[in-house]
């Protein structure tokens, strides 16, 4: 049974299962124990301070509930499964020093923000690295009528698809027929061969950027009780279903899209981050019984930002992390007006009543779990729109 992909997957959602909701509750009085609590900035907003003291750091729930099932039954030779344990261990890390200072060293402040972007531009940089210059990473393609490979085009009379695998920084792109894209064509105004030398640079970029931007849109998220989990447990499972099409041949040839060997271990990993975020809900549901804190929230948006480039379709991320996107570029106005405003009229002004966009609502007067509920529907919106962008051309 181990040998199959579906078994394996069901035995790690259920494991993730058990683990966040029978020894979260061990995890969470741990944290009380330690007296690991929220330490609340005065916002002005309806209810906060009754989450003082409320247990943080929940994040080791979620890292435990995904790393046991995925050490258990995923195959721990594969490159994409070590790429995602070492992410989560990486982020995780990052997020626990950042919750250590605030809780222990008593500084709200927590790590220094550059200190958080060079840890996650370090992980990018592993990642793109190691995706552009391992040897068993390729992707293969099928075309009608024409095959193409990163050296020559070759033409042909034959009917049926012709196949062939790439080694290339190319990645499918939503709702366009011809929907492969390869990065080099950015240096479009260099030859080609100068392009193909300098084609790896640009996808490590990319792969930096994406990385960071996610894994921080999860971080600005996560200021409601329930908010960044429960949509990282729907964007989870599209990506898990996004994974399953792209690593199976006869799935990723009928939706035109680029196959990825061995990919499918991938579900395996994806769906124990599904159990895992579930059972975090079970306690961080309103109200919250803790609190992922940093260690949580920079985990599971770097988690889904380097699973997403694995399998080819983060060129989708801005419509399947369509919440996680509002929320930054919401903090991005009011920031940018404020400073903009000040400079000219010698007095700030606000776009919003207060950024990330879920405080604004909170002062217009929306109970917290109808934000969080409508934000979930929101994104389950998001999500069927991302599976169906597949058939769209």
């Amino acid at each position: 049974m181990f040998q199959y992909i579906s078994f394996r997957s069901g035995m790690a959602v259920i494991f993730a299962l058990l683990i966040g909701t029978i020894f979260g509750k061990r995890i969470i009085r741990m944290l009380q124990k330690q007296q690991i609590g929220e330490v609340v900035r005065d916002l002005g907003l309806e209810g906060q301070y009754k989450k003082k003291g409320t247990p943080t750091m929940g994040g080791l729930i979620i890292i435990t509930s995904i790393l046991v099932p995925v050490l258990l039954f995923g195959k721990l030779d594969n490159l994409y499964v070590l790429l995602m344990i070492g992410t989560t261990v990486w982020l995780g890390f990052i997020g626990f020093l950042d919750d250590y200072i605030k809780v222990f060293k008593k500084n709200k402040e927590g790590l220094p923000g550059r200190f958080k972007v060079i840890g996650q531009v370090v992980l990018g940089l592993a990642v793109g690295l190691t995706l552009y210059f391992s040897e068993g990473v390729v992707v293969r393609v099928d075309t009608a009528g024409k095959v193409k490979t990163t050296q020559t085009v070759v033409e042909t009379n034959e009917v049926s698809p012709e196949v062939v695998y790439e080694k290339a920084p190319v990645t499918n792109v939503p709702f366009f027929k011809n929907n492969r894209f390869n990065y080099s064509s950015v240096l479009w105004f260099l030859d080609e061969d100068t392009r193909a030398s300098w084609g790896w640079l640009i996808f490590v970029l990319a792969v930096i950027f994406i990385t960071t931007a996610v894994s921080n849109g999860a971080n600005i998220t996560d200021g409601l009780d329930g908010l960044a989990t429960g949509t990282s447990a729907i964007i989870g499972t599209t990506l898990g279903i996004l994974a399953y099409v792209a690593s199976n041949t006869i799935y990723a040839g009928y939706l035109t899209i680029m196959y990825v060997p061995q990919a499918e271990e991938l579900v395996v990993f994806m769906s124990a981050f599904i159990g895992a975020t579930v059972g975090f809900l079970w306690y961080n549901s309103f109200p919250a019984q803790v609190f992922m804190g940093d260690t949580g929230s920079l985990t599971l948006g770097g988690i889904i930002a380097v699973f997403a480039i694995l399998i080819r379709m983060e060129l989708l991320i801005p419509i399947l992390c369509g919440i996680f996107l509002v929320e930054s570029v919401s903090v991005m106005i009011q920031v940018s007006y404020f400073k903009y405003t000040k400079r000219k009229y010698g007095q700030g002004r606000r776009v919003f009543k207060m950024a990330p966009l879920h405080h604004h609502y909170q002062l217009k007067g929306y109970t917290e779990s109808k934000i969080v509920n409508r934000f979930w529907i929101i994104g389950i919106i998001l999500a069927v729109l991302t599976i169906v962008t597949l058939k769209i051309r």
